[in-house]
């Protein structure tokens, strides 16, 4: 029996540069407007799609089973694991903002680190340059990740067949 705390491997990019999408509405919003209740759903939304993908993340839901689908484009897979360890770190700045912003009353810090979520949001949303992903090659390059955990990621051979083909 599958957990219901699972991460789709592979994740459909099309679906995953959407959500980055979502994410820059909502990040930009709060950038501008300092309006702290963007912050729940924002840090909310990222903690579920670590824990379980888009099953239990409202934006990740839309996406995935409304807008996705409904757009008749070839979905493009990519490997999992990377694409959960960017969600995690866009997790850890979007609840550091909202510590910041209710924990502390300091909003215009959280808007910084926001902003900066923003950022990596665009490249993901506008060039599908995922800065997590990135990162989280690095770490297996130098062994902080071990390659079992994303087995995909060190065989780009098949990847690369496919996309030939």
């Amino acid at each position: 029996m599958a957990s219901v705390f699972t991460f789709p491997n592979p994740v459909n990019e099309v679906s995953a540069r959407l959500v980055a999408a979502g994410v820059v509405v909502m990040a930009v919003a709060f950038a501008v407007t300092g309006q702290t209740w963007l912050l729940v759903p924002l840090a909310y939304g990222f903690a579920a799609r670590v824990l379980a993908g888009p099953r239990f993340s409202p934006l990740g839901l839309i996406v995935t089973k409304l807008v996705t689908p409904r757009l008749g484009v070839q979905a493009r897979f990519v490997a999992g694991p990377p694409k959960r360890f960017a969600q995690g770190i866009g997790a850890v700045f979007s609840v550091t903002a909202l510590v910041l912003a209710f924990g502390f009353g300091a909003v215009d810090a959280a808007r910084v680190v926001v902003a900066l979520l923003a950022g990596a949001a665009v490249l993901e949303a506008a060039l599908a340059f995922c800065l997590g992903c990135k990162v989280f090659a690095v770490l297996m390059r130098v062994g902080v990740v071990p390659a079992s955990v994303c087995a995909e990621c060190n065989d780009l051979s098949a990847r690369l067949a496919a996309a030939r083909s």
